[in-house]
């Protein structure tokens, strides 16, 4: 099984070690990808409506037909590490699918994306920035493989 994790929106210095750091460790248990898409500046002319939508026709085009598409969205469902732990190690005995995951930039996610979800995913009731959002993924990533495989990362 391979992961995939799209994501809107650069990182700052500390921010890309942090993400460079929790993607190396994640690439030692499966294969990962991740593709950054620019941000869209649009003028005083664009809507964020219209930003919105031309960010997901960027993010879908990258989304392969077969893959188990996961959105993070602050409505969606919430688990705890375990949890998440136990839809990964469910998918990569029973599924077979690879994963794309997606996070999108400061304006969210547009509806044509989060129709093509199979699963709505909130990591938290609290608000954050897109940016810690794919720090707090990947940690959460590399922590359900550690609990995957019984190793002493993860300590309940």
């Amino acid at each position: 099984m391979k992961l995939r994790l799209i994501c809107v929106g650069k990182l700052n210095a500390w921010q890309r070690a942090a993400a460079a750091d929790y993607s190396e460790r994640l690439q030692h248990y499966l294969g990962f990808e991740l593709v950054e898409l620019k941000e869209e500046k649009g003028g005083r002319k664009d809507s964020p409506a219209v930003l919105l939508k031309r960010e997901g026709e960027r993010i879908l085009a990258r989304v392969g037909s077969t893959e188990q598409v996961v959105v993070l969205d602050e409505g969606g469902r919430q688990f705890d590490s375990e949890g998440l732990a136990a839809l990964l190690e469910a998918a990569m005995l029973h599924a077979g699918r690879d994963w794309c995951l997606i996070i999108g930039g400061a304006c969210g996610i547009d509806p044509e994306v989060r129709k093509r979800a199979d699963l709505c995913l909130s990591l938290s009731k609290m608000t954050f920035t897109h940016q810690m959002a794919r720090i707090f993924l990947l940690e959460q990533l590399y922590r359900s493989v550690t609990i995957i495989r019984h190793e002493p990362y993860h300590n309940p």
